[in-house]
């Protein structure tokens, strides 16, 4: 099957997807009438007269931001994931390998402890401050790796995050412990949800996550040296260094700007890349977006079911994506030790 057939069957089956998320639950709204309200709020086409006004408040302003959020977090962490894998050249790296889940949820459990508030962000405190611990992290461990390793070798920068995210955990164990009266709210957000989320969030991470994709992709022929070895890739002419540090750098962004909306959910970034390199090869000029497209679309399926599966009440969504992941991580790393 030719490339192009599969990424026009993707696409149409993500557009499939979103359709679904927006229309299920206690109200359906048929795919109709979602194209017919979103042209009619864009473009102001005429509603059909059949759709009454409380599917046009539900789909508009929850489902649609909730669904287009979940597929920007999705997008975003699948993204970071094949960045990562491809970096480290390691099938189970990831930018949480490197903290990036450990210092989002200490700034973000500082927030909700402290109550800490900065006057100009308001509601989006909590997410700018779970971003900047998070790369914080990510930053610090990289830079105390390249102290210790001056060539910035893979398996000390895995290390090192791994010391520096057991560490923050740490502290974010301590942190709870004593602040029992805040005990659901941080457990709750160290599981991820999309609950009562709007479009505000939609319009400050769309263009975070696009523009990082935009300029991730850019390296892609980078990418592709750097995975048959830095050597390699140092000799053709690619600054690998500095590459390194700057892709590190925007995958951390990717995670950490999309878990400090939604808290922390995993697996993902380790599902996405390994399916979309499955079906698409590994060239990353094709992966990278394809990732995209593939991680958003299975995360707007996670939290669908996480949304419907117990109604009234919802499960967080962390949970769904760590049901699949789970047994998936053990799949490739037992399958990876086979081949050794």
């Amino acid at each position: 099957m030719k490339i192009k057939f599969k990424i026009i069957i993707s696409i149409i089956i993500c557009i499939i997807v979103l359709l679904i998320g927006v229309g299920l639950g206690s109200i359906y709204v048929p795919a109709s009438h979602i194209l017919n309200i979103i042209s009619n709020k864009l473009f102001n086409i005429p509603l059909a007269q059949d759709i009454p006004n409380v599917s046009v408040s539900i789909m508009w302003n929850l489902r649609l931001p909730r669904t287009i959020l979940a597929f920007l977090v999705g997008g975003a962490l699948a993204v970071s994931g094949t960045v990562m894998q491809s970096v480290l050249k390691n099938p189970l790296a990831s930018s949480y390998t490197l903290g990036v889940s450990s210092g989002a949820s200490l700034g973000a459990a500082f927030v909700i402890v402290t109550g800490f508030n900065i006057p100009f962000l308001g509601m989006f405190t909590l997410p700018a401050v779970g971003l900047f611990f998070g790369l914080l992290t990510v930053f610090s461990a990289v830079k105390f790796a390249s102290q210790m390793d001056k060539n910035l070798e893979n398996n000390t920068i895995i290390l090192v995050g791994m010391v520096f995210s057991l560490f923050v955990n740490a502290i974010l164990t301590l942190l709870t412990s004593m602040s029992k009266e805040h005990l659901t709210q941080l457990t709750f957000w160290q599981m991820g949800s999309f609950a009562l989320k709007d479009w505000s969030n939609v319009i400050v991470l769309f263009p975070i996550v696009i523009i990082g994709v935009i300029v991730i992709r850019n390296y892609s022929k980078e990418l592709d040296i750097m995975t048959f070895g830095e050597e390699q890739a140092f000799t053709i002419g690619v600054d690998v260094q500095k590459v390194k540090w700057l892709l590190l750098g925007l995958s951390a962004a990717l995670t950490g700007s999309a878990i400090s909306f939604v808290g922390v959910v995993g697996f993902i970034d380790l599902i996405a890349p390994h399916v979309v390199r499955k079906v698409f090869g590994s060239s990353h000029k094709i992966v990278i977006p394809m990732s995209m497209i593939f991680g958003g679309a299975f995360m707007v399926i996670c939290d669908l079911v996480a949304r419907t599966i117990v109604s009234p009440s919802e499960l967080p969504v962390g949970t769904i994506t760590a049901l699949v992941g789970a047994p998936f991580f053990a799949y490739v790393y037992f399958s990876k030790r086979k081949e050794l």
